[in-house]
């Protein structure tokens, strides 16, 4: 049976009942459960709120005509976030194709804060996590603010898990360069920063 996967443990549970294939009740309950999380994926890759919005509704609407045929070999909430991930792969290839300033304006305005250097760090940290390659950015959003295991990861982004590791490695690396001016020379993704850049 499919097994839910614990954003605040990174590790899986049984579940206390489980999903059934085709059943609406089964699917409103996955909903319920997984929507806040997704929207949290969907920011961090996209660093737009409501394209992230548009793209979760999307996706939970491509999972519900798909629902009857859902294989529980892994578990529906790692199934949703990779129809949501490639909701969003898809947006940003369309995003890519306009100017470069209509990017920025999407990535808009960042909310009032009391400090302000808060405020340049949220901005450089989402800004940088929109220009990783867009699964890169999910294995970041999806290990540094949902806490998910390797494997979690691997299901979510249907990739081999052994690849987790190393694209989560090449994707810090990267955010370390494009960050080394607001976090300094030893810049580095902790969970705070990852936090705050997918919350604000």
């Amino acid at each position: 049976m499919a097994e839910p996967i614990s954003a605040s443990t990174g590790e899986t549970k049984q579940p206390t009942t489980s999903y059934q294939a085709g059943n609406e009740a089964d699917f409103e309950r996955l909903y319920q459960a997984s929507y806040g999380k997704i929207l949290g994926t969907l920011t961090g890759m996209l660093g737009d709120r409501a394209a992230a919005e548009d793209c979760a509704q999307d996706a939970f609407e491509r999972a519900y005509k798909k629902w009857s045929t859902w294989q529980p070999i892994a578990p529906a909430e790692a199934w949703v976030h990779r129809i949501a991930i490639n909701a969003a792969v898809s947006y940003q290839r369309k995003m890519r194709l306009r100017e470069v300033g209509e990017v920025i304006r999407r990535l808009g305005r960042p909310g009032l804060a009391p400090d302000p250097q808060e405020v340049v760090e949220h901005r450089d940290l989402a800004i940088a996590l929109s220009k990783l390659p867009p699964k890169q950015a999910a294995a970041i959003v999806l290990r540094h603010y949902h806490g998910y295991t390797n494997r979690a990861i691997a299901q979510a982004l249907g990739i081999p898990e052994r690849t987790v590791a190393s694209r989560l490695a090449v994707a810090k690396e990267r955010l370390r360069v494009m960050l080394k001016h607001s976090y300094g020379p030893q810049a580095a993704l902790d969970d705070g920063a990852a936090s705050f850049a997918v919350e604000g």
